[in-house]
């Protein structure tokens, strides 16, 4: 895979994920390709495809947040391995220690200390679409994140940085309503 990006703007990456979303990709999906278009990749656009499942916490069930699986995705594109070497292999346990590091720093920065989709999102009414400003913003965030440690393991230099606020105050900096 070839990375033709020179450097990554987190403030745009966090933008650019919550768009995505916005215009119809589920949270893992957005982060995928957001991930892609950022670091100009040459892979083929059905790499998004493998997000499609992981979504509402995957395939509906509620369990790990979609845009934290779409960031770990994201990482393990970089990082993962694709041969057998055992679980001592220098490669996974980088992978793995990127995705524990993508894990808790999420898990300490989206305002409800828990990656639980069903936990995340049990204020809202998932029939009416009330969670969508909350998954948009855990898009932005994750993703942008996610190209930060990418970013850094690669040596790639980033500018801006990532909008990480108490949930009340973030929703009133946006510009561009968050519901889709």
């Amino acid at each position: 895979m070839n990375i033709n990006a020179k450097s990554i703007d987190l403030a745009k990456v966090q933008a650019d994920a919550e768009e995505s979303f916005r215009k119809g990709f589920f949270c893992c999906e957005a982060a995928m390709e957001t991930i892609i278009n950022s670091f100009e990749l040459d892979v083929p656009r059905e790499v998004i495809s493998m997000a499609s499942g992981m979504a509402v916490g995957v395939g509906k069930s509620g369990c790990i947040c979609g845009a934290l699986n779409g960031a770990i995705l994201a990482i393990g594109m970089f990082f993962g391995r694709s041969e057998q070497k055992g679980p001592a292999d220098p490669q996974v346990v980088k992978c793995l220690a990127l995705t524990k590091e993508m894990h808790d720093w999420f898990k300490d920065n989206n305002t409800k200390k828990i990656t639980c989709c069903r936990v995340l999102t049990r204020e809202f009414d998932m029939s009416k679409g009330g969670h969508k400003a909350q998954c948009i913003y855990y898009t932005g965030i994750c993703t942008a994140k996610a190209a930060e440690i990418i970013a850094r393991e690669l040596g790639i230099p980033t500018t801006g940085e990532i909008t990480v606020l108490p949930y009340d105050e973030y929703i009133k900096t946006r510009i561009a309503p968050l519901e889709a």
